[in-house]
């Protein structure tokens, strides 16, 4: 089957404009109807005035044009209408009946444990009613909600209501996507805020009975980030009101639906007992980025989806910014950079390659990736290294005020930043429209007192796209002295060529090159440097991310040698990362991230760099030898580390508690690789007295298999917590030893409590497992590939979009080898060969095998 492909060359603007749009909703579990009332106006830039509605899994009961019932003959994906009756403008009024119940994927309207509820990005609201659902139709929106549940909310403010209904009126034009309803029985953890004008909103996170004290810490980030957004961008809300709902059952995190967010239940409930200090900093995170989505994404949305980059790059980029500004920001953006590589690099370098602004697809819901958000940041990172911050603020405040209320493009972006600076962005421009992760090579010579770095780029080839024009790259460069001084403080080279020479004059002698300081493009920089300098750099670097980066290039040599070379582990490296770990002078967030050994897919994709073909199982034991290297030669100082990094008093989330749990938690991993009886993670988890402390011990002692008992009690303990059982299943699947991790994960699968149809359910267990644990998803036996295609297979009908993601596990099969290449190959045409498969999945699946 041959799903019908989308083409950005293929834009055309709507025929109608919408003037308007009433929605009156009388809600039912299995007979929910909709009734619509749109004013429709013929749009002057249109080349034909026929019109086509969107529309799906729904019954049309009537039609009517101008008030007059019309006969049409709807089909699966929408309805035309006839021409001769529409003219120059028309109001559309239709009834259709919707099964919410019905509904499991979760796309539209839905029921989620009897709670109602909408999810119309990228294109759910044609569930709902027949619309032109696309985002470049912006109009305002009044919604009627019936309905005995006690809380019945929309996008907007409340203007009215009576007995059983409830009226909502939002006064900023938004497309369909952005539309949002929630009704069910709810109670509201609420506060206010005071805008910079004086305005007061209101502000509301609703969540069942019980849940109501674990928002304090979601409800201080929406503020913080409100204040946050007028201080940084001066932008200001714009409605009374300000809701955020939690729910259970949701594919995404989070929806920046108008002043209504929609929000994984995991991204907003959170207290000391149940959450980990990564879930607090993520719930900040996303609670900003939805909230600075009202301006970027929402009062300035799309053109169209090609341009999805526009409003979640750029979102991302100042969500990480503001979390930078509340946390540590050189540990805040190796953590990003962590990130990016470890998704955004694999997809790059694999068949699922795409630019930031693809030129084309099946499915837009494919389309939420790493691409198109963490590189689309990295984007508006280099937008703002290269024009200066004050000019990227002018900038900003140009889009602003040029585009308020109107859906655009990547080419309106980039022209406020050339029209505030004068500069010509268009080489600038293909990071945008052109796939693949471009390498830097750095060399150097040094002649009298004149240093030369040379730098070379080029692109490897990518899917459709062989031939890679040079890019224009900013490489932030510092020079260093043998003695740790600088030479020369950090300087922006830009490269626009695919090789350029950079002289530096005046030096007393030979200096060293740290190159990509802060990395300042998302690149993949080649410089030979011996393992020597990199202990150098890592303690003298005046860049805290070359420093760390530093540390984290010698620990990857080692390990793509050490399947090779067993009893090899570097002294240097060694002594390095314990005057290193107990450096008080360095933040202790610092000190455990640098410490962290890089992650069993980075150490294959290193191997596979090299030539090599990389073997899971012999990485994964790998990991554990230089743990056990590191632990022996830090022997002396980890108990009192341990000891030190203990925080004092009642728990809270800030970042420099956190910091120091982080080191804490890895020094009981050195400690425990080295304890026969896991003595220390079983003390930790005994006496702790929040989930940050709990869960890193128990996945320990499941990792030493020891953690039976553990594992009991802490069921025992939280298993009418939803949130925390997902803990329990994934940390399961992903800290079990690899030739057991199958029989474990099939087991829970059993279990009373995996309901595969949610999707936090199903990610803990068989996105950990597939994920989380590398070595046992690609066990020999290629049973961990069975087992997740098996899944998958089950899930495609039920709900698409978590299948198609869960598919790109697979991506990376052509790294392995050629047993498990013939395994994931099998695997992946299983799949196909259903006549059922979805185009989500299809799309994915074909992709992946070329």
């Amino acid at each position: 089957m041959t799903d019908p492909i989308i083409h950005l060359s293929d834009y055309t603007p709507p025929s109608y404009l919408v003037d308007s749009v009433a929605l009156e909703f009388k809600l039912h579990p299995t007979k929910t109807t909709v009734t619509s009332k749109i004013k429709f106006s013929a749009n002057p830039e249109a080349k034909t005035h026929a019109l086509r509605l969107d529309g799906e899994a729904m019954t049309l009961k009537y039609a009517k044009i101008n008030g007059e019932t019309v006969e049409l003959n709807p089909d699966k994906t929408g309805i035309d209408l006839p021409e001769h009756l529409l003219g120059k403008g028309f109001e559309w009024e239709c009834e259709v009946e919707i099964n919410p119940e019905a509904n499991t994927s979760l796309d539209g309207l839905y029921i989620s444990n009897g709670m109602y509820c909408t999810q119309c990005e990228a294109e759910g609201f044609r569930r709902i009613t027949y619309y032109l659902d696309r985002p470049d139709v912006m109009t305002t929106f009044s919604v009627r909600i019936h309905s005995d549940e006690p809380v019945r909310l929309s996008n907007g403010n409340e203007v009215a209501r009576g007995e059983g209904w409830v009226e909502w009126h939002d006064p900023w034009p938004k497309p369909s996507y952005l539309f949002a309803l929630v009704a069910g029985d709810l109670v509201a953890h609420s506060d206010s805020f005071t805008t910079m004008s004086g305005r007061n909103v209101a502000l509301n996170i609703w969540v069942r009975e019980g849940d109501e004290g674990k928002c304090s810490y979601a409800m201080d980030s929406l503020k913080r980030s409100m204040k946050w957004d007028e201080k940084t961008y001066g932008r200001e809300y714009d409605l009374d009101l300000f809701n955020i709902v939690a729910v259970s059952d949701f594919n995404m995190g989070a929806m920046e639906n108008k002043g209504l967010n929609v929000f994984n239940a995991s991204l907003v409930l959170a207290s000391p007992e149940t959450a980990t200090d990564a879930d607090f900093e993520r719930i900040e995170s996303v609670i900003a980025h939805e909230y600075f989505h009202n301006w970027t994404g929402n009062r300035i949305t799309c053109r169209d989806w090609f341009q999805l980059c526009l409003k979640e790059g750029l979102t991302v980029y100042r969500d990480q910014h503001f979390t930078s500004d509340m946390r540590d920001p050189a540990v805040k953006r190796i953590e990003d950079v962590v990130a990016l590589r470890g998704r955004q690099f694999s997809e790059d370098a694999g068949p699922l390659s795409h630019p930031p602004r693809p030129n084309q697809y099946v499915e837009i819901n494919n389309f939420y990736t790493a691409t198109i958000y963490e590189k689309g940041a990295e984007v508006v990172g280099m937008l703002r290294t290269l024009v200066g911050a004050n000019n990227y603020r002018k900038a900003l405040d140009l889009y602003f005020e040029r585009h308020d209320g109107q859906a655009c493009t990547i080419e309106d972006w980039i022209k406020v930043f050339e029209d505030v600076t004068g500069r010509d962005l268009s080489q600038f421009s293909l990071w945008y429209t052109s796939a693949g992760t471009p390498r830097v090579a750095a060399s150097s010579t040094f002649d009298g007192n004149t240093y030369t770095l040379t730098l070379r780029q080029s692109t490897p080839p990518t899917p459709n796209e062989l031939e890679k024009a040079p890019r224009h790259i900013p490489v932030a460069v510092g020079l260093l002295y043998p003695d740790g001084t600088e030479a020369v403080a950090t300087k922006v080279l830009e490269l626009t060529k695919a090789e350029q020479d950079f002289t530096f004059s005046g030096l007393q002698m030979p200096p060293i090159a740290s190159v990509l300081r802060g990395f300042s493009a998302p690149v993949v920089l080649e410089q030979k440097l011996d393992n020597s300098l990199r202990a150098y750099l890592l303690a003298h670097d005046t860049d805290p991310f070359n420093r760390w980066q530093a540390g984290r290039d010698y620990a990857l040599d080692i390990l793509a040698d050490l399947p090779a070379n067993p009893a090899h582990v570097a002294a240097e490296f060694l002594s390095a990362m314990e005057r290193m770990a107990v450096d008080d002078k360095l933040a202790p967030a610092f000190r455990a991230i640098t410490l962290t050994l890089p992650a069993e897919g980075e150490v294959a994709r290193k191997i596979a760099a090299n030539g090599g073909v990389p073997d899971p199982i012999a990485i994964h034991k790998a990991r554990r030898v230089l743990d056990i290297a590191l632990a022996q030669k830090m022997t002396g100082t980890l108990p009192e580390l341990y000891m030190e990094m203990a925080v004092a008093g009642p728990y809270f989330p800030d970042a420099i508690a956190a910091g120091k749990r982080s080191l804490r938690t890895r020094v009981l991993a050195l400690l425990t690789a080295i304890e026969p009886d896991a003595a220390s993670a079983a003390a930790q988890f005994a006496q702790a007295d929040n989930m940050t402390e709990q869960l890193p011990a128990l996945g320990l002692l499941i990792q030493k298999g020891q953690g039976a008992a553990a594992l009991q009690s802490f069921y025992e303990q939280w298993q009418h917590q939803p949130l925390v059982l997902d803990k329990w299943f994934g940390v399961q699947a992903g800290r079990s030893a690899p030739d057991q991790a199958v029989n474990v994960v099939t087991s829970l699968m059993s279990h009373k409590d995996f309901n595969w149809k949610n999707p936090n359910r199903f990610r803990a267990l068989i996105g950990t497992f597939a994920m989380g644990n590398i070595a046992g998803f690609h066990e020999k036996n290629g049973a961990g590939y069975k087992l997740v295609a098996d899944w998958l297979i089950r899930l495609d009908p039920i709900n698409p979009q978590i299948t198609a993601r869960m598919t790109t596990v697979f991506e990376s099969w052509r790294l392995y080898d050629q047993p498990r290449q013939e395994q994931m190959r099998a695997a992946l045409t299983r799949l196909l060969a259903l006549e059922t498969l979805s185009k989500n999945t299809r799309e994915i699946a074909s992709r992946i095998l070329g």
